[in-house]
């Protein structure tokens, strides 16, 4: 049961501020990594601990915040992870040595993932379930919306105009206009979750696997997978790792690092497996998005940032008519789901048409369908995975599924580096190929850019040399156009198989556990 008590929307714009503060931090790397390498002097492998660093520890706070909301009052671990946050940012802001920014890049993602977790449950256990609409929806802003859309325009526009290290102080200022409203928002309701021990060995056994899987995911693509040792040994040591916590979790029971009651409600379950697809969905296109338009298209850091804001936008529309639905029309948040995944398969595949002379406008219908489709998704996951949970065991509910949409993002763009990494030498070798010295067309195209260059005043010798070189890039660029265009079909296919998958395991559920429940009401 929900604990009736409302201390007003100090606390829920304080919860939205400290979620901005993790969008910010969590989205850096993406528009601000060239810069970054070129300040500190790193190495891609000296570069790769501030994305696993982060991201790992990220993962391991979602694990580790739940138990430490069932010991001390959930609004101080709010406060003080929002303030951690905001010092994190502010040193990494001052400081140019890479091994300093890496563990605090660390703090970042473990105190990001506490403050997410902490601020959300709070959210279900402060108001009670026929409010819960709005409330993730405006939850979901900060979470979700802001750092697959507005973030990376803000952070584009501060690499331009000033550089990366203007993005960690940006950070400051939200986390002490979070921590004032916090504080001012007085106490919360009591956590319902009685004390549970820590498991420690498991936590530090799951650490270590979830170092090791987010090394493999993030830097796997760049050693051409299991063909370098290490990939394939420390793929090895994640499998066998979260294999042992897995045994030890079951064996353990009531006092394991998880509360695993969570998968007796159905609505959990499913919505956990909905929610890696859509992580793969979500964190997949904002990474070749961006990506396609900085590589192929030639946009700027801001250019490529304000690509996807309109699609914020429409995001933002739908999140707030879902809750408006469910909230006041009282429809079922599974009925937005089917919309949700079709808008976005549809998106991607229009995306699959994009060129090398296609602009901000001629992508922005796909970009919006884009958004319209994850506002309908994004908010009926979250009320379907929690709505239904008891109040002892959202926090859990909530690592857990946060778990597994980080891991399905990071999979999700994985697969698509991978897939971009191996389309660029294939398309480049076909093309290359199909390209032969003696061939009319190559020679005629040769000849007309040669003689354009003559025309403008360039030596004759010079202006053949040139022209090759052109007809090379254009080979190049046709070559990248291919592989991402690609890439937006295996994004639009993920929903064309996962679809009828999803559509199988609610099934499945539903004639497992319906047959479960009376068999538990009888005994």
């Amino acid at each position: 049961m929900r604990v009736a008590a409302t201390p007003g929307w100090l606390l829920v714009v304080g919860i939205l501020l400290a979620c901005l503060t993790e969008a910010l931090a969590s989205t850096i790397l993406a528009l601000g990594r060239a810069d970054i390498i070129g300040d500190t002097a790193a190495t891609p492998d000296e570069f790769a601990g501030l994305d696993v660093g982060f991201t790992a520890f990220k993962l391991i706070g979602f694990a580790f915040a739940p138990w430490l909301l069932t010991r001390v009052d959930p609004r101080q671990v709010l406060l003080a992870a929002t303030l951690v946050m905001g010092a994190a940012s502010a040193l990494a802001a001052a400081v140019t040595g890479l091994d300093l920014l890496v563990v605090l890049r660390a703090v970042q993602g473990l105190s990001g993932a506490t403050l997410l977790v902490a601020g959300q449950a709070i959210l279900f256990w402060t108001w009670p379930a026929a409010r819960q609409p709005f409330l993730q929806a405006l939850f979901a802003m900060g979470s979700v919306v802001a750092p697959a859309t507005a973030a990376p325009l803000f952070e584009g526009w501060l690499v331009d105009q000033r550089d990366w290290s203007w993005i960690f102080a940006a950070v400051v200022p939200l986390s002490l206009g979070a921590a004032g409203l916090l504080i001012l928002a007085g106490d919360t309701p009591k956590r319902p979750a009685p004390p549970r021990p820590l498991d420690l060995v498991g936590l530090l056994a799951l650490g270590a696997a979830l170092l090791a899987a987010t090394y493999v995911l993030t830097q796997g693509s760049r050693w051409d997978w299991l063909e370098e040792q290490r990939i394939a040994w420390l793929s090895v040591f994640a499998i066998g790792g979260l294999a042992l916590v897995a045994a030890r979790q079951f064996r353990a029971g009531a006092s394991g690092l998880f509360d695993l009651s969570v998968f007796r409600t159905e609505d959990f379950v499913f919505a956990f497996f909905v929610s890696f697809v859509a992580g793969a969905a979500l964190f997949g296109s904002a990474f070749v998005i961006p990506a396609f338009a900085l590589s192929v298209l030639g946009f700027t850091p801001t250019e490529a940032g304000a690509l996807l804001l309109p699609s914020g936008a429409c995001f933002l529309a739908t999140l707030l008519l879902s809750a408006w639905l469910m909230q006041a029309r009282g429809l079922p948040p599974v009925a937005t789901v089917p919309l949700g995944i079709l808008s976005i398969m549809i998106a991607m595949w229009m995306l699959s048409g994009s060129n090398a002379q296609s602009g901000a406008a001629d992508m922005m219908p796909a970009i919006l369908l884009r958004g319209l489709g994850l506002g309908f998704l994004f908010l009926s996951i979250t009320l379907i995975a929690f709505t239904k949970l008891p109040a002892a065991s959202v926090a859990y509910g909530i690592g857990i599924f946060n778990i597994g949409r980080q891991l399905g993002g990071l999979t999700g763009v994985a697969a698509l580096q991978t897939s971009i990494d191996h389309s660029l030498v294939h398309n480049q070798t076909m093309l290359g190929a199909a390209i032969t010295s003696g061939s009319p067309a190559l020679a005629e195209r040769i000849a007309a850019i040669t003689n354009l260059l003559v025309a403008r005043g360039v030596e004759a010798s010079a202006a053949a040399k040139s022209a090759t070189a052109m007809v090379g890039r254009a080979v190049g660029g046709q070559g990248a156009v291919i592989a991402f265009d690609t890439a937006f079909n295996l994004v639009a296919l993920l929903f064309v198989v996962g679809a009828p998958c999803i559509v199988a395991i609610k099934i499945l559920l539903a004639r497992t556990m319906g047959k479960s429940a009376p068999a538990e009401a009888a005994s």
